[in-house]
């Protein structure tokens, strides 16, 4: 019962705070107010879920060994999900800029398209080593 209640509680805090800043948007608060809330209650989801399965288990010494081994492996899944995340994030960004500058670039002078589209692959290649390191976390599990 109480497993279910923990998964039950990050679950509803997640949906109660995207509620929650859709009516903040809607009444007119400022939209980085409103994902700063987000990105807040994604942090104390996180932290609650990382401390709730070791609090839960703390009796029992076989569970906490069992326990350790799998927050292990759940740590391994999470940091490769965050280096492909980011990368991906930082990648777009990149993108985002260097792209629109390479089109105008070209536009003006067809000769500049080496050189520019240059600048967007240098964007594209940090998402893909953000995921090459998850794929060498993944195997390393």
């Amino acid at each position: 019962m109480l497993d279910y209640l923990l998964l039950f509680i990050p679950a509803a805090f997640l949906v109660i705070s995207v509620l929650v800043s859709i009516k903040a948007f809607e009444k007119g608060k400022n939209a980085k107010t409103t994902v700063l809330t987000q990105i807040l209650s994604f942090c104390a989801v996180f932290a609650f879920c990382m401390v709730c399965p070791i609090v839960a288990h703390a009796a029992d010494a076989t569970a906490v060994a069992e326990t350790a081994a799998s927050s292990a492996t759940g740590l391994g899944y999470i940091a490769a999900g965050i280096s492909t995340g980011l990368s991906c994030i930082g990648g777009g960004i990149a993108v985002g800029g260097s792209a629109p500058a390479a089109i105008g670039a070209t536009s003006e002078d067809p000769k500049n398209f080496g050189k520019s589209i240059i600048f967007v692959a240098l964007g594209e290649g940090c998402a893909l080593y953000g995921m090459l390191i998850s794929i060498m976390i993944i195997s390393s599990l």
